[in-house]
């Protein structure tokens, strides 16, 4: 008899560790896709003069930053791709395309040479490798997230979700830390003239290695267990249409603030505030890291609480405080003030990144999850977040810099509404296997 209770715990724990194995590995991915995407906008300060050499500092940066938001705006046609292949091929196969073709972009722009070398093919090249990261950056998102959310126990839900976003952020942080590292042991002039290069190299080169570790990873039962017909771009705009645009009006305000606080602020803090390139590396590096610890634990509050009451804190005080935190940061010329201003702006982002990606994943049934998650996901993104650091940098331009902040202000409150509006997905959550 305890041989057979043996027998049935080892059997018990097994899917349990495939199941553990299989999200971690996936949100390993995730990170590595994270790193290759934000390494462009870490190190736009050095390389706009290599594609775009004409103009002062601004206009160079609002070049970088276009060819950031065409990247965005490529992010729903992966959506769209890799969603339908997802809901139809399977999570695991959409994720391991997705990771290829972010690996091609990435080794793109590291071997690209610059305008001085051949002319306008430079930034044309930069902007492809940007669609094709940006194709698969849409596609990963909506893959990923759904894989999470379907293999992860109901009970966590919340919890993976915000280490989903943590891996995002990790991500990002390690694309800061690269950045911080090659400053230190190259000069200012190496590093403009090839020095960033060297970052790209890495994220391609970590890009193989999750294509083989994605390889290894198990299918959801999710996927597994689903019935009726195959997942269709109109089957979800018939079927799903509340869904669809609850999707993209809760990610409005989330996708802005947090490109605002995690992008663009970098160069806010160097042409505004005034800080030096390493000081505003540094406050964005310390920051993000504050960030990353954070959202697991939010994630994890709202298995208790639920995802609508975590959505409505972010809500209130993103349009509450988004002027005041901004204001105060352009006019501060102290360290550890702007630490804390960043820090603060993170961690009222993070009551919205913790959870985006389960509440979007439970809305919806399995046979268009994939799809549902990250079609009208990448259109709020493309509209909202890509266009984030243009947008600011063109008020800017045009003298009227603080238009940004009440720009910010009034779209998180727009998706303030969507929150008082929606179901608790917690309650009413889509995702029917444990």
């Amino acid at each position: 008899m305890t041989a057979e209770v043996a027998d049935n715990a080892d059997a018990q724990a097994a899917p349990e560790t495939n199941r553990l194995r299989s999200i971690l590995a996936g949100s390993a991915g995730n990170l590595v896709e994270s790193f290759d995407w934000f390494v462009y906008a870490a190190f736009g300060l050095y390389f706009s003069s290599v594609f775009f050499p004409a103009g002062d500092r601004t206009t160079q940066l609002l070049s970088t930053a276009a060819v950031f938001g065409v990247g965005f705006l490529a992010r729903p046609l992966g959506a769209w791709l890799m969603g339908l292949y997802g809901d139809r091929v399977g999570r695991k196969a959409a994720m391991v395309a997705s990771v290829s073709l972010m690996c091609v972009g990435s080794l793109l722009i590291a071997i690209c040479p610059g305008e001085a070398q051949i002319g306008v093919a430079a930034p044309a090249v930069l902007v492809f490798a940007r669609i094709l990261q940006g194709v698969s950056m849409g596609g990963e998102y909506g893959a990923s997230a759904t894989y999470l959310s379907e293999m992860a126990s109901r009970k966590n839900r919340g919890f993976w979700s915000g280490i989903f976003y943590s891996t995002l952020i990790a991500g990002q942080l390690m694309a800061m830390g690269v950045l911080l590292a090659l400053t230190s042991l190259l000069s200012p002039e190496d590093m403009q003239a090839w020095g960033w290069r060297i970052a790209f190299f890495i994220g391609g080169g970590l890009a193989i290695a999750v294509f083989w570790l994605r390889r290894g990873m198990d299918e959801t039962p999710s996927f597994h267990a689903r019935t009726g017909p195959k997942a269709t771009t109109w089957g979800l705009i018939a079927s799903h249409p509340k869904e669809s645009l609850t999707v993209i009006g809760l990610t409005a305000g989330g996708t802005l603030a947090y490109y605002t606080y995690t992008t663009y602020i970098q160069k806010f803090l160097v042409n505004t505030s005034g800080f030096t390139k390493d000081q505003a590396n540094l406050i964005l590096a310390g920051a993000l890291a504050v960030f990353m610890l954070i959202n697991p634990l939010i994630g994890a509050l709202s298995d208790r609480v639920g995802r609508r009451a975590i959505l409505l804190t972010f809500g209130v005080l993103g349009a509450g405080l988004t002027w005041p935190i901004l204001s105060t940061l352009a006019a501060t010329r102290d360290v550890g003030t702007a630490f804390l201003l960043v820090c603060g702006s993170l961690l009222i982002v993070a009551c919205y990144s913790s959870v985006n990606a389960v509440v979007k994943a439970e809305l919806f049934p399995t046979a268009t999850r994939a799809l549902g998650v990250a079609l009208p996901y990448s259109l709020a993104n493309a509209a909202f977040g890509g266009t984030a650091e243009y947008v600011a940098l063109a008020f800017k331009q045009a003298g009227n810099e603080t238009h940004f902040f009440t720009y910010v202000t009034a779209i998180i409150g727009s998706s303030l509404l969507v929150y008082l509006l929606m179901r608790d997905t917690r309650r009413h959550s889509r995702i029917a296997e444990d």
